[in-house]
């Protein structure tokens, strides 16, 4: 069983939700607290012994290249001024250690994984979809990647939702459970909640074997008219184990104006430096 070494970060859509915020810049830079989305899913790929960052990029994204890359000017005046440099430690990805490839056309979140086929090559690998803002200890990936050495296959992080919510999200068909792994049986794409085969929805991680690569080479298209990677895996399901792992931790949707917002109230209320300061203001703003 091979190890999890590679990680794909599919980072080439618009953000057009977040306008006119994101009209020059990536939603992926939008900043929860004082670190980019992007930031706190780099680091969560690291804590699982994730090496190498893939970003499966487009057009105006090139902020997210410089922000992991070495700041030369701003290093060197912080240096001459005292400052610490510290700050910037997170920011920095080692040489070989991150690759961009282009995606040319939005043609779904099944397409811009395969735009890493190469680069991911014959190996098992990561995914991350940043806007899923998944906070805990450990992360949801080191919880995956734990789940990993004791099942192998495919595995994908779920969450239990309300069932009228299941409609905008991917959802597992579950079989036996043992704690917080289940075996996947099936996955629907945005199934009506009556008949939706159960309340736990696919969260924004995974980690699949690289023969999805060449399911998604059909170039098949499934709901929406783009590339679907539930479908990929869907298909993926009896040949491979297939498991969910429930993350244990809190999921915030920074998809949405609303998620965003609460993750950055989250984050703030955990911070030293400025949990009592925001925390005053909000009983204060609430009455």
């Amino acid at each position: 069983m091979k190890p999890i070494r590679k990680a794909v970060f599919p980072v080439a859509g618009l953000g057009t939700r977040f306008l006119p915020a994101t009209k020059a810049i990536p939603k992926e830079m939008l900043p929860v607290v004082d670190r980019p989305l992007i930031q706190y899913a780099v680091d969560e790929a690291r804590e699982a012994g994730i090496e190498q960052m893939i970003f499966v990029t487009g057009r105006g994204k090139s902020a997210i290249e410089d922000h992991f890359d070495i700041a030369f000017e701003l290093e060197k005046t912080m240096s001459e001024r005292g400052k610490d440099l510290s700050v910037l430690e997170p920011t920095r990805l080692g040489p070989g250690n991150c690759a961009y490839v282009r995606q040319q056309e939005p043609l779904g979140l099944g397409h811009a994984i395969w735009c890493a086929r190469d680069i991911v090559g014959d190996e098992p690998f990561a995914i991350f979809l940043p806007d899923e803002f998944m906070h805990g200890s450990p992360g949801c990936m080191k919880q995956m990647v734990d789940a990993y050495t004791r099942v192998g296959g495919n595995l994908i992080s779920v969450l239990e939702v309300p069932r009228a919510q299941v409609s905008s999200y991917g959802v597992i068909a579950p079989g036996e459970r043992d704690g917080a792994l289940t075996e996947v049986l099936g996955l629907v794409e945005k199934p009506k909640p009556e008949a939706a085969p159960s309340d736990l929805i696919i969260s924004g991680r995974y980690i699949l074997q690289p023969e999805v690569m060449r399911v998604l080479a059909d170039q098949e298209k499934g709901a929406g008219g783009e590339i679907q990677l539930t479908d990929a895996m869907a298909s993926m399901i009896g040949t491979q184990p297939f498991h969910a792992v429930t993350f244990s931790g809190a999921r915030y949707d920074c998809g949405s104006k609303a998620g965003y917002i609460q993750a950055n109230l989250a984050i703030a209320l955990e911070r030293p430096d400025m949990a009592s300061d925001v925390r005053a203001f909000a009983v204060d703003l609430l009455g």
